[in-house]
């Protein structure tokens, strides 16, 4: 082969021999087992600083779509950021055809599933609450799929389908004749019940469902109250799933109970929530589990798909697991018995005055955690002397319990890694026993506040429904959770993404009287009319007062650099190979650093390939798309993108010709020109080989 000395320098000749999903293709989300390796080897590390834009496609439309697109046979199976499937040409970037469902949706759409059998083939897409399956060389539904090509997510999950919010943040994962689905929800009541859930990929028939909030003779249900089951919701799988194709397991992931940050409602340790599940794909039945927040009071919800990979330990090979958390805890388990590979232990965890907590939580002896885990006044930034006084004052008045916090009532709780990782949702790279991940590493604060205090319809609905990401007082955590009193939608456009969602923000079935006592609330922070009887309408004590990211008066992180990193974590050893800042704010010059290079936030993961490059887009205010030896951590490449690359990149062969695909946006930085592209690049033609 003509790359072998590069593959042997890396140790992935084992990975080399194309299979569904590697080879010219990239036709499984995540990559096979969840690892995002392509074997393919055209561009290397000699000749990466050559790489040019070979083809951008711009959606004229700003978003937040975060898609990992498909290529399969040359084709590029994307969404734009109102949810339209589109196909492009892999090549030229020319557009092949658009399906527009119809259905007003937005926010993150991070990939597709494509099922094939001989001939046959179906792309499945989603919209809102729906799940498609389109013909992939024409874009048009399959009439033999649900109904007139589609179903309704919502149904089936034993609540009314008005009243709950269900839409797809990742694809299904396929096995077999079957599409395996999570989807998000609310994270506040009502939401609904995270079922998974495997259908029929022709007729979209339900096989078999796996109930994440246990029923009554269900192993878990003794972790809650006994009949939670019938009205609470969330521990669904929303960050996506990955597939043992020879075992015929699927590894899921699950999220926090609702709601996040207040559970008297909900005591015990609430399995199957904040859980990797390992199910039979054939038939639902959970074969083991393993939870890694008990009875979670702090969104510390897994945030990214799990990686399959084999490690050796103690001189045997292992097929294993590695889940990442917000926490910044890698637990790496035996993938047949869900067994820890490196020791985890129970460790005693502050507790609050306001519901009983779990008394221990799981905290992995090896690797050592990929983010900071307990912030001090010594770890404050020192940008400015000015920044530095200022973040030791509000430290002071913070509540400070380390990885596992509790939110405290009229007063902020210190979160760090934030409510956004640690890990977050783009996921890992791997080969050879070796994991590459990107992390954040900045601080957020929370607190509760008396659910009593909203009186009228309007303040109970906000409160209820708005006020965990917008704020008690509206003005949210820009950007990643808007202002809604600088807002400037007009009513029917503000009722339209309530509906629909946008971003982070699931829709919410409002109408009526509803609708607009919420309007009314949202524009003056007031009810135009109390309530003519005192409220009786069932609810939590205390409500989460909103995110807030922990930033100095000048806008940047209240807390030392490094602000992001990306890590390479050989998990033969559980040791770090090298570790790096990833991103940089251009305009900051932090002193004692001696570049820019302070990393930032980072959104998107990182792919690995043959040919011995590391490639990440991920970080918000550069802008850039790197490329990394991941050996040793050099850079090797990066380029200017027209938007932030917040997705998770491919690699696929078209026209001879090996491309790597990046989705932008600007969403997250509402200072900057808004719109989306996908964005292509490839060695100039005399460089190919």
């Amino acid at each position: 082969m003509k790359n072998n000395k590069i593959l042997w320098a890396l140790g992935l000749l084992a990975f080399a021999v194309p299979a569904f999903g590697q080879g010219a293709d990239w036709a499984l989300y995540g990559g096979e087992g969840g690892r995002r390796f392509s074997s393919l080897a055209q561009i290397t590390r000699a000749n990466v600083g050559k790489l040019a834009q070979a083809w951008r496609f711009d959606m004229a439309e700003p978003g937040d779509p975060q898609t990992h697109p498909l290529a399969v046979g040359g084709v590029i199976y994307a969404y734009t950021p109102s949810l339209d499937t589109i196909a492009l040409d892999g090549a030229t970037g020319k557009l092949l055809w658009r399906f527009h469902s119809g259905v007003k949706a937005g926010g993150p759409q991070r990939g597709l599933a494509m099922w094939r059998q001989g001939k046959q083939q179906r792309l499945f897409a989603a919209a809102g609450n729906y799940l498609y399956a389109l013909d992939p060389s024409t874009g048009k539904p399959l009439p033999d799929f649900g109904e007139a090509g589609r179903i309704d997510l919502r149904e089936g999950l034993g609540r009314d389908v008005d009243k709950v919010s269900v839409a797809l943040t990742a694809p299904g994962v396929i096995w077999r004749d079957t599409i395996i689905m999570g989807f998000r929800t609310a994270e506040s009541a009502p939401a609904a019940p995270g079922d998974i859930r495997a259908f029929d990929v022709k007729s979209g028939k339900l096989r078999w469902s796996f109930h994440t909030i246990p029923h009554p003779g269900e192993p878990g249900h003794e972790s809650w109250p006994a009949d939670f089951w019938k009205s609470g919701g969330g521990a669904n799988a929303w960050a996506g799933m990955v597939l043992d194709d020879k075992r015929g397991i699927v590894f899921a992931p699950t999220g926090s109970a609702a709601s996040d940050f207040y559970g008297a409602d909900r005591g015990g340790d609430n399995l199957y929530a904040n859980s990797l599940l390992a199910l039979d794909a054939n038939t639902g039945k959970l074969l083991w589990h393993f939870q890694g927040v008990h009875h979670d009071v702090a969104d510390r919800d897994f945030p990214s798909p799990p990686v399959l990979l084999t490690i050796t330990r103690d001189g045997k090979k292992v097929d294993a697991v590695a889940q990442a958390s917000k926490q910044g805890y890698l637990f790496v388990l035996d993938r047949v018995t869900g067994k820890p590979l490196f020791p985890i232990t129970e460790t005693p965890v502050p507790q609050s005055n306001l519901e009983k907590l779990s008394p221990t939580q799981p905290v992995p002896s090896l690797p050592a955690p990929f983010a900071r885990q307990h912030l001090s006044e010594g770890l404050l930034t020192n940008r400015t002397p000015q920044a530095h006084a200022w973040a030791v004052e509000q430290f002071r008045t913070f509540a400070n319990d380390g990885p596992f916090p509790h939110m405290r009532l009229n007063q902020q709780t210190i979160a760090f890694p934030g409510f956004d990782g640690g890990a977050e949702w783009g996921g890992q790279a791997a080969a050879n026993g070796i994991l590459y991940l990107n992390s954040n590493d900045v601080a957020w604060t929370g607190g509760l506040a008396d659910s009593a205090a909203a009186h009228g319809l309007g303040a109970r609905l906000y409160q209820d429904n708005c006020a965990s990401c917008h704020g008690a007082d509206r003005k949210g955590a820009p950007p990643t959770f808007p202002s809604l009193v600088e807002s400037a939608l007009i009513d029917g456009q503000m009722a339209e993404v309530i509906r629909s969602g946008r971003g982070r923000m699931p829709g919410f079935n409002f109408a009526g009287e509803n609708m607009a006592a919420l309007l009314g609330y949202v524009r003056s922070g007031q009810d135009k009319e109390m309530p003519s009887a005192p409220d009786t309408s069932p609810g939590p004590a205390y409500r989460f007062t909103g995110y807030r990211k922990f930033l100095d008066p000048e806008g940047y992180p209240a807390v030392a650099p490094p602000w992001g990193t990306l890590n390479a974590i050989d998990l033969n050893s559980g040791s770090y190979l090298w570790r790096i800042p990833l991103g940089e704010y251009p305009a900051l010059q932090y002193p004692g650093w001696a570049d820019k290079s302070t990393g930032s936030e980072n959104y998107g993961g990182p792919i690995l390939t043959a040919g011995g490059v590391l490639f990440i887009a991920a970080t918000v205010h550069d802008k850039k798309i790197r490329a990394f030896d991941p050996r040793t951590g050099t850079l090797l490449w990066q380029a200017q993108l027209p938007y932030a690359g917040n997705a998770t990149p491919i690699t696929y062969m078209a026209g001879g010709r090996q491309y790597v695909l990046i989705q932008a946006d600007n969403a997250r930085d509402k200072k900057s020109p808004q719109g989306a592209a996908y964005v292509a690049f490839a060695l100039p033609a005399k460089v190919t080989p």
